[in-house]
């Protein structure tokens, strides 16, 4: 049995996705009134909880071989309070369930954001390069997930049962994206996307379904166990080739206006300030977060992932792209091919 946080996001659904492609057996973890009509179609079990609630993660822990922690207060935006509670208090809380109830095997879900918010042209970044370095004062993400990230190592070190292994995703794309993708795509067709920069920087963006190939291999991998991996691109990919690819799939003009990364990363900081202030509950139109996220020069190697898993993108940009779009339209997409190592018994 595999238990699977975060099951009705993005990345979550991706790693239900390839366990069932392999015919093993998944659990997840929802909340009340969460939409999982997609997640029944895959034939899972359902468990009702949240993070805050021990009782419901305990039973979700229960007979499980391995947890995939994908869960988190995600956003550039909101309330310190809530990154607190779900991200840095809730993944301690699973983090207990998983070791009361014995279970030998622990993927978590992390984010290349940890390394903090450097943009220094020339730089590649590992996994050997510290966390925490130069985070914006408001990106309660980044700090959350840093903090998750010191209380598993602090627990590894002081000789915790569970064996964990932590997983780097970049900024995610693929089919169930309701957090981008929609945003971006109004943007290209009403001709107001700017590319950061000259566009010519290389972006780290990768396919969902890639990086939930990446935690199943690292879950079978025994040497994976304490390890820590990066799994942040497909390949090389210039942000005005992404930007590029995204617009031919909306039969859009391509984005061709450009607006200096540092200006817009001012602005960022200016609307941040002014939210901030009057305790806006939307997000400002841009941040500084997301400004780095794609206009950054800062370079972030997959290379440990290749080299000590295996681990390679079966789903390339050209496919991937289009495959949102087409999801997003509502159109058909032809399912994953199912891995080809042997399948087993759910």
């Amino acid at each position: 049995m595999n238990l699977v946080t975060g099951a009705t996001g993005l990345l979550g659904s991706h790693i239900v996705e390839q366990l069932r492609l392999r015919g093993r057996a998944v659990r997840c973890l929802v909340r009340r009134g969460a939409d999982t009509r997609w997640l029944k179609q895959q034939g899972v079990e359902l468990v009702e909880g949240d993070l805050t609630d021990i009782a419901s993660l305990e039973r979700a822990c229960d007979g499980v071989q391995c947890v995939y922690h994908a869960a988190a207060r995600v956003g550039d935006w909101g309330p310190w309070s809530e990154f607190q509670t779900i991200t840095i208090d809730g993944s301690k809380n699973l983090f207990d369930a998983a070791e009361t109830c014995g279970v030998p095997r622990f993927i978590h879900i992390s984010s290349i954001s940890v390394y903090g918010h450097r943009n220094e042209r020339g730089l590649t970044i590992d996994e050997t390069q510290p966390l925490g370095v130069k985070v914006h004062k408001w990106s309660y993400y980044t700090r959350a997930k840093v903090a998750v990230e010191r209380e598993l190592w602090r627990r590894a070190e002081e000789g915790c049962k569970v064996k964990f292994t932590v997983i780097r995703p970049s900024w995610l794309y693929g089919p169930r994206d309701r957090a981008t993708i929609a945003r971006i795509s109004k943007l290209i067709r009403t001709k107001k996307a700017k590319l950061l920069g000259s566009g010519d920087n290389i972006l780290s963006v990768v396919y969902a379904g890639n990086v939930a190939e990446a935690c199943i291999l690292a879950a079978d991998n025994p040497a994976a166990v304490g390890e820590a991996y990066n799994c942040c691109n497909d390949g090389d990919i210039t942000q005005r080739e992404y930007f590029n690819l995204l617009a031919d799939a909306l039969d859009a003009p391509r984005v061709k206006k450009v607006v200096p990364f540092k200006v817009a990363s001012n602005a960022g900081f200016v609307l941040e300030v002014i939210g901030h202030m009057f305790k806006l509950k939307k997000p400002p139109l841009i941040t500084r977060y997301a400004v780095w996220l794609m206009g950054r020069d800062t370079y972030f190697t997959a290379d440990k992932a290749r080299r000590e898993l295996g681990w390679e993108s079966t789903v390339k940009y050209t496919d991937g792209v289009p495959r949102t779009i087409d999801w997003f339209e509502g159109r058909q997409i032809s399912p994953p091919v199912a891995p080809r190592e042997p399948a087993l018994a759910s």
